[in-house]
């Protein structure tokens, strides 16, 4: 089934979580699928990482903070949850959930919002060292790392739904 022939609602409803917790995206490229321009999965993508790329700093920053901690106990969407059990992170060892503890603290603290990378296909390991180089970054580079990732996770998102 093409996006177009989604109603409204059926295409929040599918296409809405994809960019975590921020439906805003999917309701800015409503207008383009209803026009029947976006059918395709890639311009679907394209036109979705536009409208976050386009959004005021403000809508982008909450869109970061959107996202959960890894290896965190907070709720989090199904998404989320399915992206780090895939990545191992629901299997910590006491050690590896420590460290995530403290690494999460440390980069929340340095740059106010959740460290974020798009896990699919990486490890623990690979992760908790990423989480590291990361740290160094200065606040605007990691702003746009960020941004970049879910870029990624939300590739990774539509390809699943399309």
């Amino acid at each position: 089934m093409k996006p177009s022939d989604l109603s409204h609602a059926e295409f929040l409803a599918r296409f809405g979580p994809v960019y975590e917790a921020s439906p805003w995206v999917a309701e800015g490229v409503w207008p383009a699928v209803e026009a029947g321009r976006l059918d395709d999965p890639p311009g679907l993508a394209t036109a979705m990482r536009a409208e976050v790329d386009a959004a005021p700093r403000e809508m982008q920053l909450a869109l970061i903070r959107a996202h959960p901690e890894l290896a965190g106990r907070a709720r989090m969407a199904d998404a989320s949850v399915k992206e780090q059990s895939g990545a191992g992170l629901d299997q910590c060892s006491p050690a590896e959930f420590a460290a995530f503890q403290r690494l999460n603290a440390a980069y929340d603290a340095r740059f106010g919002f959740p460290f974020i990378v798009a896990v699919k296909g990486l490890t623990r390991a690979d992760i908790l060292q990423a989480f590291e180089a990361r740290l160094a970054n200065d606040p605007e580079t990691e702003f746009e790392t960020a941004i970049t990732q879910i870029h990624r996770i939300a590739g990774f998102r539509l390809a699943e739904l399309t």
